[in-house]
């Protein structure tokens, strides 16, 4: 199947536990940027393996901003999915944006839109300093960006991580 949208998105899925949730029953708030990593792990894990050799050797993407909007309160069992793409990338910096939906009814609904500023950096005689964003990842980025062509939608387990629009 192909997306049609003049942006794409990679869909990361998620069930709430209630570990994941607080004394009230609503989920707490940090839950939703701790998805916003989980969602760039399976992205790099799905699309940049490279990247991932190059993390466990010296690369760091450090994380400088994060944000998140909330719209609509998540509670345990509910299903959501985190629509990541790509705002920008330059240089050593990366931006992406992050849609936050749950399953209600028949549709999704828009509860919470987050943003994350990322570097690119190597560690080099216990310091850090800025590089280039590994090739395999930008490349895999570009197609999650503004004006990408549409990409097949697929599933991975065990996050049922995919991609559509």
């Amino acid at each position: 199947m192909n997306v049609h949208s003049p942006q794409n998105y990679f869909v990361y899925r998620h069930v709430i536990s209630f570990e994941e949730t607080n004394v009230v029953g609503n989920v707490y708030f940090a839950r939703h940027v701790a998805w916003q990593g989980a969602c760039r792990e399976m992205f790099l894990r799905a699309h940049a393996p490279s990247t991932l050799d190059e993390i466990a050797r010296d690369l760091r993407l450090v994380t400088v901003r994060v944000a998140c909007d909330y719209y609509q309160e998540l509670q345990a069992f509910d299903e959501i999915e985190l629509r990541m793409s790509l705002a920008n990338q330059a240089g050593n910096r990366i931006e992406l944006n992050f849609d936050y939906r749950v399953s209600r009814g028949d549709g999704w609904l828009q509860c919470a839109r987050g943003q994350q500023e990322i570097r690119s950096m190597r560690q080099r005689e216990g310091a850090l300093v800025p590089c280039s964003i590994p090739q395999g990842m930008a490349s895999a980025l570009v197609a999650f960006g503004p004006s990408s062509p549409p990409i097949a939608t697929h599933s991975l387990e065990p996050s049922e991580v995919s991609h559509g629009g």
